[in-house]
């Protein structure tokens, strides 16, 4: 499926002859007469709004919540704000990102403490609100909160292969030279192209002949799977759909909050969501992931196969950095954050948490095959225009800007694989020389797709605002669904109950750079390596081949219309796309190779903990050949803290005792030592 569009009702005001930044300007000029105002009231999320306070309101605020617990905060502690909150009735007055001890400190430092959401009456004028609080000395901002909505139709599902036609492709296509033995590997062009998904004299189900593949233009897996396959320890946060977390081909590579009990009502871990096991629905605020709502199209699930479908099984495909399970090799875990649920959408503010949950959970790339349409998308094609610049973007969206940067800043740790988080966006499907925002903001990577010959897909948006491209398919081009992106689907979301399907657009695109990119931390934690976020994301950019040998003359498709569908036939030329697709098409095995001599050698962190708390590490990762060896530790003063059990000798587990700081030595079977120390704090919570 073509990439999902995020779309705010009414939420910008466009009209079908201009896209100009003054068109996408949202906020409220700042008169000196009270703080901006984000966004129209027109389609907003009614009986909510959400406020951004000064620092100074902080202290009043931590007190309303600390005298709220056990109930409802509907207070803040600000005496003309809270004149208003009595007035329109207020039910809740709620912190955007709820307080994590693990976290906090840093969510501080942010200033993500300041956000909150503000619950009243829906019949109260939400206009007049957002005016009143503008006038509050406390508040900074005030915003609108907006649903974000899919702008594709939902009853449009992954495209299945009968049995019949499966056996022919299967029959018709030749054998990979690379290790797995998944059943449907050789559909997977993206990760290993040899020509003979679409050959030269394939016809499709109308008897036209189809457009060929072109042999190499893939990511490259087939040579870089032979450094590396993946790395359990490597998190991939997928915002999308809920990701079907028992599907056959990826529960062994889903993420597992081990403290948590799948959709219980209980925050068993303190990090303000409760039965978190697998992820969090953000959309209906519960543990409790959904993929098989009758409106749901599996998106989310297609999505995270490409990434990390466990590799070498014998069954289904695999994914880019799926492990190897005939090895005894655990891929990168899938993290699923879900925005969307059959055909709901969640508020603004809980795509932020979103963001933030993922980074504090330990995700360090983040799966966004979303976003707003590209400012030149075209209306006569039933498209409405988005964002044109990166200010026009971050003016009117400063809560989703803010989130983003946290992680960025605060996914991973100086300690770890890499220090900072990486985040994956498609460009879209606009047809547009444009990428499409937050993706086209310049901290993020941008995806545009290129079909299995190597042209640029005729949907993809391409030139400002893309970083690079990937496999994500073009039917209307080859002819052939088999032109598409072949992945894992829930049972629910295929008409004949198959968990296997094809589905195309940048949303494919996407995800091949993630996987890609977790392939490459992978190796960096195989080979004891650490990196910067903007010198990983560097690296990945740097990891490409040109597409411009691959087109070199006119190319026609059928044209699709956003409301119409197929329409017309329409013509590529080569020069509007030269040196617009990025840096060109991702290879893994070249970001691998990278990994080799890049970086710097991890080594054994300092260890934090609280008086009575405890805090596990693997020795391991911070050793050459670590994987290979034990270890013993030593803590020279044991009145502070102490080592109390020891998995294997690989896995400690360390106590704090008082308060105090103590020289610890880690030793392992080979002779070889660190030092580090060990820092013990009083155990209080912020609030």
């Amino acid at each position: 499926m073509k990439r999902i569009y995020l779309i705010l009702i009414a939420a910008v005001a466009i009209t079908f002859t201009s896209c100009s930044d003054r068109d996408m300007d949202t906020v409220k000029p700042d008169t000196g007469q009270g703080a901006p105002i984000i966004n129209l009231p027109e389609g907003a999320s009614q009986g909510k709004i959400m406020v951004k306070f000064k620092p100074e309101a902080a202290s009043f605020l931590d007190a309303a919540v600390t005298r709220s617990i056990g109930g409802a905060m509907t207070r803040s502690g600000i005496s003309d704000m809270d004149v208003i909150l009595q007035r329109i009735g207020t039910h809740k007055l709620e912190r955007i990102f709820p307080i994590d001890n693990r976290t906090e400190e840093r969510t501080r430092k942010a200033g993500l403490n300041l956000w909150y959401v503000i619950h009243f009456d829906e019949d109260t004028n939400l206009e007049q609100v957002a005016k009143d609080l503008s006038q509050v000395a406390d508040v900074a901002k005030v915003q609108f909160s907006h649903i974000i909505q899919r702008s594709y139709d939902p009853n449009v599902r992954a495209t299945v292969l009968t049995k019949q036609a499966m056996s022919h492709v299967m029959r018709n296509t030749r054998a990979i030279n690379v290790t797995p033995d998944d059943t449907y590997f050789n559909l997977q062009w993206g990760c290993k192209n040899d020509g003979s998904i679409l050959q030269n004299e394939d016809k499709n189900d109308k008897g036209d002949k189809v457009v060929p593949a072109v042999t190499g233009v893939d990511v490259n897996c087939g040579e870089a799977w032979k450094l590396c396959t993946g790395d359990p320890s490597i998190i991939v946060a997928v915002l999308d759909e809920g990701v079907m977390y028992d599907h056959p081909d990826l529960k062994g590579n889903m993420w597992v909050n081990e403290a948590e009990t799948f959709a219980s009502k209980e925050d068993a871990d303190g990090n303000g969501y409760a039965g978190d096991r697998y992820g969090y629905n953000f959309t209906d605020d519960k543990g409790y992931i959904s993929y098989d709502d009758p409106n749901d199209t599996g998106h989310g699930t297609h999505v995270a196969g490409i990434i990390s479908a466990v590799r070498n099984n014998g069954e289904g495909i695999s994914g880019i950095a799926g492990g190897d399970k005939a090895s005894n090799i655990g891929g990168v875990k899938i993290m699923s954050c879900q925005v969307f649920s059959g055909s709901k959408g969640c508020d603004l503010y809980q795509e932020a948490k979103a963001v933030k949950y993922a980074a504090d959970n330990g995700a360090v790339i983040l799966q966004c095959s979303w976003g707003y349409n590209s400012g030149l998308a075209n209306p006569i094609s039933g498209y409405s225009p988005g964002y044109t610049s990166d200010k026009a973007w971050v003016d009117s969206a400063p809560l989703e800007k803010e989130a983003f940067d946290y992680f960025i800043h605060n996914a991973g740790s100086p300690n770890d694989v890499i220090d900072g988080g990486i985040i994956v966006f498609a460009s879209g499907n606009e047809y547009a020389a444009m990428a499409g925002y937050p993706g086209a903001y310049p901290d993020y990577i941008s995806v545009a797709a290129v079909a299995a010959d190597g042209t640029p897909s005729s949907y993809s948006n391409y030139a400002h605002g893309v970083s690079i491209c990937a496999p994500g398919g073009d039917s209307d081009y080859h002819q052939s669904p088999k032109g598409k992106i072949y992945s894992t689907i829930p049972s629910s979301a295929s008409e004949d109950g198959g968990n296997y399907g094809y589905m195309e657009g940048t949303s494919q695109a996407c995800p091949h750079v993630s996987g890609v990119a977790a392939l490459g931390l992978s190796y960096a934690a195989k080979l004891h390596r650490h990196f910067r976020a903007d010198e990983f994301r560097k690296m990945i950019l740097e990891s490409a081949k040109p597409v411009e040998p691959y087109f070199t003359e006119m190319k026609v498709y059928w044209y699709t219309n956003a409301s119409f569908g197929q329409i017309a036939a329409g013509q590529m030329e080569p020069a509007a796309y030269t040196g617009n697709m990025g840096t060109g098409l991702i290879d893994a095995y070249q970001l691998l190779k990278a990994v080799e001599g890049r970086g710097v050698e991890m080594t054994v962190p300092n260890m934090y903990v609280s008086v009575g708390g405890t805090s596990k590490i693997n020795y391991s990762r911070y050793f050459k050949n670590g994987e290979n060896m034990t270890f013993s530790c030593k803590v020279d003063d044991s009145s502070i803290a102490v080592f109390l059990t020891a998995e294997d000798n690989i896995t400690f587990t360390l106590k704090g005792l008082k308060v105090g700081s103590t020289k610890a030595t880690v030793t392992a079977t080979d002779g070889t030592k660190q030092d580090f120390f060990i820092t013990v704090r009083k155990n209080d919570s912020w609030l």
